[in-house]
């Protein structure tokens, strides 16, 4: 009696325990600004737009089991600040009643996205206005989308899907051969340089690998149809899109592509940036033909559109029950503060007054010293870095706010106890570029202080953090 009890007892139990009917929803917003001029960010100097080539999107899927419901978001933008995301999710929370930690919001870096101002009164008294009016736009845009998807709940069902896309992603930092390098903006010498150029007289060998995979969460409703698509590639924007232009790059393209390629209009697809922080779409050692204005973006996307629908079709069965899991957590980290020397240098970049001793100085010699006053000055000593880890059945996608080098999602993935795992990049801020610890020790614009905001182990601290979470998520049942 005893036994048949216990039987009984382990058998409610076991019942109890299975995963939830899932449900999803997606949608789409235009968050493109309406006010112009407005600045295309991600370089030293002033890049305007005066009109919209291709909107830029605030794409949303909401995934739920009745229990768990969480918003994965994709944005195109250089990389949306924490200020306004925080306000984009609280205005999503009254709308929703989806918790803020349970919203992943990451930006695709985008260069010819707009900037907007941070803060609600970061804006220039000539430019508040129009500032403010493309701001709003921005956070309403987000918080819309994510209610538009929570409403088009509907029963659904799951699948994940690899495929190698080796051809479009180079490591942008290389050893040059002797006598190549040229000193960098504090006057010190590198060992390695970002895109350096493309000759055979000066090009030893990369500093680092590439991701070549294109991972990516399809979404079927009960009808087996389409429904969303959440792709994620470890590549930086392409570029070369229409001057004087907003543009979504290839993450835009992508997006338009899918649904041509699965048959489904009403498809919402979005393609996530992932660890491409080293990583671009410069064929180092080879020679491209000339391209006109946004067609190396739309040959990427037809590419990884490409890669989708292959591994589409080996995908098998949608899981329509998988298990649903999410956690955040903030990691404090230091920010970085320049030495003595630093400071007596950058000092004497901006005091030089003389044009030949100016033109003399190394390449970016005054932004930098700019960024080395702006670093001492920085009234914070501490950052808050919000790292997300999502769970859908035997799959996590993992959430970094920095541009983050290849080689920790590379770590992330090999280490994963999840069967899948996705990386992704400038998700919940952006705070400039994450190497590694031996990266920081080859130097090299992305490891500059002005460029690299935080402390040189911080990708040590970040994924051990990330693999405790990991470990959490995959022991729920």
């Amino acid at each position: 009696m005893r036994l048949l009890c216990a039987l009984l007892l382990a058998v409610a139990g076991a019942t109890a325990a299975e995963p939830r009917p899932l449900k999803a929803g997606a949608a789409a917003v235009d968050v493109s600004p309406t006010e112009f001029p407005v600045n295309m960010p991600g370089g030293f100097s002033a890049n305007p737009a005066e009109g919209v080539h291709d909107p830029l999107m605030s794409r949303a899927l909401v995934l739920s089991d009745g229990e768990t419901s969480f918003a994965l978001v994709v944005v195109d933008n250089l990389g949306v600040a924490p200020a306004i995301l925080v306000e984009a999710k609280a205005l999503a929370a009254t709308k929703t009643g989806l918790a803020t930690d349970r919203m992943f919001i990451s930006s695709t870096h985008t260069h010819s996205g707009a900037a907007v101002p941070s803060e609600k009164d970061d804006a220039a008294q000539g430019e508040a206005r129009k500032g403010q009016v493309n701001r709003r736009r921005l956070v309403e845009g987000i918080a819309e989308s994510i209610l538009r998807a929570q409403a088009a709940l509907r029963p659904a069902a799951v699948a994940v899907g690899v495929q190698p896309l080796p051809h479009e992603v180079f490591n942008r930092r290389w050893f040059l051969k002797p006598g190549q390098m040229k000193p960098n903006p504090f006057g010190g010498t590198d060992q390695v340089k970002m895109n350096p150029p493309n000759s055979p007289t000066v090009l030893d060998r990369p500093a680092g690998p590439t991701d070549p995979a294109i991972t990516f969460l399809s979404v079927q409703d009960a009808r087996k149809k389409p429904l969303g698509l959440f792709a994620n590639y470890s590549l930086h924007y392409v570029g070369a899109t229409p001057r004087g232009r907003i543009s979504a790059d290839y993450y835009g393209e992508f997006a338009r592509l899918m649904p041509q390629r699965l048959g489904a209009p009403a498809l919402v697809a979005m393609m996530s940036n992932g660890t491409s922080g080293d990583i671009n779409n410069t064929p180092f050692g080879t020679v491209r033909p000339p391209r006109e204005p946004m067609e190396q973006a739309r040959i990427v996307a037809q590419e990884a559109a490409d890669a989708v629908w292959f591994a589409g079709r080996s995908l098998g069965a949608h899981d329509p029950r998988p298990v649903l899991g999410m956690t955040e957590r903030v990691l404090k980290l230091k920010y970085r503060r320049p030495s003595k020397e630093q400071m007596l240098y950058a000092k004497a970049v901006l005091a030089l007054k003389d044009p030949e001793a100016i033109k003399n100085l190394p390449a970016l010699a005054e932004p930098y010293a700019r960024r080395t006053i702006a670093a001492y000055e920085r009234p914070d000593d501490t950052v808050d870095a919000v790292l997300q880890v999502v769970r859908i059945g035997d799959f996590a996608i993992v959430g970094i706010p920095f541009e983050t080098f290849a080689e920790i999602g590379l770590a992330l993935k090999a280490d994963s106890p999840f069967a899948r795992t996705m990386v992704v990049g400038l998700a919940n801020g952006r705070h400039g570029y994450l190497p590694t610890p031996a990266q920081h020790e080859l130097g090299g614009y992305e490891t500059w202080l002005g460029t690299c905001h935080v402390q040189t182990d911080a990708s040590d601290l970040i994924l051990r953090e990330l693999k405790l979470m990991l470990a959490e998520l995959k022991a729920l049942r």
